[in-house]
């Protein structure tokens, strides 16, 4: 049967495994084995916070909330890529899920999709929060990514896995999302390509937020997404004179209504004539489209 790892012993495989680790004041003793039994353990889940900011994050994780006591997991993984310990033992962070989900980690097998909440996860899994908004725009930072590749990894090491023992919490029940961003089947190939010392081929990033496609191009009057897209954030920031859409093609309403925009940004006179500068842009995050003519 697994027991988890102590204390002290997963520290020394997160350090072994290159992790920048902060004890969280009070980690080690800070649970929920009065409720339910903590191990045997056999896989690692990975979430996100739907959180912004390292410290309020780490803070709701250790403490957790009226209706969902802490600690809500193992480890908060930020931005930076840091790992800060706020858990040792049973955590509030898989709740309910998928019996057979779990046979499958435990034989090493791809695991079903859920369809059942008949087991509780709280007892089997490691958990470890990784900040983010989880609406699939706020980006992942190529050092928190690999910080949680080398976390999982290193359970996986301490306790003779395969990167089939690391899911999503949207892989243990339907009820979950997370963590959106990116696909599980990718990570848990990098997870193995570092259990195994390959290095997978990198997959091209796609950027998050649209670049400035440059006055000259709004002033040919162009029919793209993007103006779409720049129109959506518009009306989303309040800055709308559209009668309908926003569409396509750019109009008197885009330019009208980014003229507002400009506006609430503090431009005045011919700095808020409508036509979209970069850094009234860059301040709109205009989510990335494809398709540009």
């Amino acid at each position: 049967m697994p027991a988890p790892l102590t204390p002290t012993a997963l520290l020394t495989a997160l350090r072994a495994e290159g992790v920048t680790v902060v004890e969280h004041p009070g980690w080690r003793a800070n649970n929920r084995n009065h409720k339910g039994r903590w191990g045997p353990v056999h896989g690692v889940m990975i979430h996100h916070t739907v959180t912004s900011g390292t410290t309020g994050s780490v803070s709701l994780c250790f403490k957790g909330h009226s209706t969902l006591p802490g600690p809500l997991c193992h480890g908060v993984i930020a931005k930076d890529g840091t790992v800060h310990l706020v858990g040792n033992g049973r955590a509030n962070h898989a709740g309910s899920g998928d019996g057979d989900v779990l046979r499958a980690v435990v034989a090493q097998t791809a695991a079903p999709a859920p369809d059942e909440n008949d087991t509780d996860g709280n007892t089997h899994f490691y958990g470890f929060e990784c900040v983010n908004l989880g609406d699939g725009k706020d980006p992942w930072t190529a050092a928190q990514l690999e910080a949680m590749v080398r976390v999982s990894a290193a359970l996986c090491r301490a306790h003779g896995w395969s990167a089939r023992s690391v899911i999503g919490h949207k892989e243990w029940t339907r009820a979950k999302i997370d963590p959106r961003g990116f696909t599980m089947s990718a990570f848990r190939t990098r997870v193995t390509a570092r259990l195994t010392g390959r290095t997978p081929e990198p997959t091209p990033a796609k950027p998050a937020l649209h670049p400035f496609p440059g006055t000259a191009w709004f002033r040919k009057a162009p029919t793209s997404p993007v103006v779409t897209a720049m129109g959506r954030r518009l009306v989303a920031v309040g800055c709308s004179a559209y009668a309908q859409g926003p569409g396509p093609r750019w109009t008197d309403a885009d330019r009208a209504s980014y003229a507002q925009w400009q506006r609430k940004l503090g431009y005045t006179g011919a700095d808020a004539d409508g036509w979209p500068g970069p850094t009234s842009w860059t301040a709109l995050k205009v989510p990335y489209t494809p398709s540009t003519p």
